[in-house]
């Protein structure tokens, strides 16, 4: 294990809480270390399984750290963590060991994860050991389930039940895609998986289920993705019928490649789609010229109201610049990190990032990077 500074002396007129950030220089972990670089807060080390600095924040000292190394835990908690920020992914397939290595080290445990079994399955797996440490640990810290369900809750405020829930994203073609994003997207290409709809489970394929959305980005067409909200929704709201979640690309040959490569996995080609991720984004990257210059979000809830006013869908657009869409994703963990380094007291225990963040926390994030949104209601 090697560092570039040595860990600073501390004490409790000048305490800081160590946060260490797993992946601090991929995609996603070098956006959380720039916000937290200077918060005075924080002591603050970037770890990757090699040696390295990120840019804006070069004076943030760096820990060669591999969270599949047999020694990781060992290493991990030598170096005295507070809080743990896991951007490894992709978190599809992944196990629990990073978190519980955190929890053992008594630090707070974070992550972005996406994956719909590592989030649905992460307080079973990890509630035994944070509340032997007396720890949080949250999963899914990111867009989902951290800022959409802050959402529907804010949507949900006045409705005596909710009847459905439709949640779209549509990333900005120019913003930056990491290799372990399309990893993730890619293993369930032309997979089946549950969705629940008109109150009962069916199945829909990955990248499969075409249809023509319109945002306030632009109409698109949008494909069928494995998030962990398919399962988190339908056991948080009793009496819903329809959770729904798709995926907006700006191009429809990108729909349509993806399309096509899912129909023929779905028949039993064996498509080694996961290992094309870096031949595959260099494709995508093809169309960047052509491409708009913002990316968006919808969220639609249908319910009624309760003060009688009927049956009404309500809808809140995000639309933010391309370029600072991956921003979006690292706010919650951003968010809740500031929130444990101000000395706020969690619930130990382990649980899926809903319920932690409200909409109006994210608001300061959105102003920073110039992130528009909106809500509209109509009878439905």
């Amino acid at each position: 294990m090697q560092a570039r500074a040595a860990k600073a002396e501390r004490t409790p007129q000048t305490f800081r809480m160590r946060v260490i950030v797993l992946g601090g220089a991929g995609n996603f972990g070098a956006r959380i270390v720039r916000a937290l670089r200077g918060d005075p807060r924080v002591d603050l080390l970037v770890a990757g399984r090699r040696l390295v600095s990120v840019r804006g924040a070069e004076d943030v000292p760096g820990v060669v750290l591999d969270t599949g190394a047999p020694d990781f835990a060992q290493q991990l908690k030598a170096l005295s963590p507070e809080l743990v920020i896991h951007c490894v992914g992709p978190f599809q397939g992944q196990h629990y060991a990073v978190a519980h290595a955190a929890l053992a080290a008594g630090a707070h445990y974070l992550d972005l994860a996406d994956g719909r079994q590592f989030i649905g399955e992460f307080a079973a797996g990890s509630t035994d050991q944070a509340l032997r440490a007396g720890r949080v640990a949250i999963s899914g810290a990111s867009t989902l389930p951290a800022l959409s369900s802050a959402v529907v809750e804010e949507l949900r405020v006045g409705l005596t039940s909710l009847e459905s829930i439709d949640i779209i994203i549509a990333p900005g073609q120019r913003a930056p895609r990491g290799k372990a994003t399309l990893e993730a997207v890619f293993s369930y290409l032309g997979r089946p998986f549950p969705v629940w709809r008109k109150g009962r489970w069916t199945r829909v394929w990955g990248w499969m289920d075409l249809r023509n959305v319109r945002l306030d980005v632009g109409g698109r067409l949008a494909a069928a993705c494995d998030v962990p909200d398919l399962d988190l929704f339908p056991a948080r709201y009793a009496g819903i019928q329809t959770v729904r979640f798709h995926a907006a690309l700006e191009f429809r040959a990108q729909h349509l490649t993806l399309w096509g490569l899912a129909a023929l996995r779905r028949i039993g080609l064996p498509l080694p789609v996961a290992r094309w991720a870096v031949s595959m984004n260099r494709w995508a990257g093809i169309f960047d010229a052509g491409a708009g210059e913002t990316g968006g979000m919808r969220v639609d809830v249908v319910g009624n109201r309760s003060d009688g006013g009927g049956r009404v869908r309500r809808t809140w657009q995000l639309t933010a610049p391309a370029m600072d869409g991956p921003e979006i994703p690292c706010m919650a963990a951003i968010l809740l990190a500031r929130r444990l380094a101000r000395g706020e007291v969690f619930r130990p225990g382990a649980f899926p990032c809903m319920g932690f963040l409200m909409l109006s926390e994210f608001g300061p994030e959105f102003s920073r990077w110039k992130i528009t949104t909106r809500v509209e209601e109509a009878a439905a």
